[in-house]
């Protein structure tokens, strides 16, 4: 008896282990279910609202980088409003190089030369204020 006992205590152990296991996933798959749930789809503009004002209020390089990884992030081009805000972040920050990679992440996202072109357009009188050139002209 005392031999059966013993045997039977490991197994009592596993299949204990593997109800917890088997109620984790479950409680888990809810949760990411819920989560996913609770997305909503953002629009254009909203997304150009809340990354000009994300910049507006940006304080040290950190957040400035983070904010252009999470812009440029998704599947659009930013606004040329969002762009211009964040040139004005880098310049507040005092980070020069960024404010080139911004202009090589546009050239990036824009894809084609002529939508470059046009945001190099309307962005030329910004980048003669705040002095930057993009990484072409700097010939690097």
């Amino acid at each position: 008896m005392n031999r059966f006992v013993a045997l039977s205590r490991p197994l009592a152990a596993a299949s204990r282990v593997q109800a917890a296991r088997s109620v984790l996933a479950t409680r888990s798959a809810v949760q990411i279910r819920n989560y996913s749930a609770e997305h909503q789809e953002e629009s254009f503009e909203h997304f150009t609202e809340r990354f000009v004002k994300f910049f507006d209020n940006v304080d040290d390089l950190f957040e400035l980088q983070r904010g252009l990884n999470n812009a440029f992030g998704y599947d659009l081009v930013p606004s040329a409003s969002v762009i211009e805000a964040a040139l004005k972040a880098a310049r507040r920050v005092n980070d020069y190089p960024t404010a080139v990679r911004i202009f090589e992440g546009l050239k990036v996202k824009a894809g084609s030369d002529a939508l470059y072109k046009q945001y190099m357009e309307e962005l030329a009188p910004l980048k003669a204020e705040l002095g930057v050139e993009t990484k072409e002209e700097l010939q690097l």
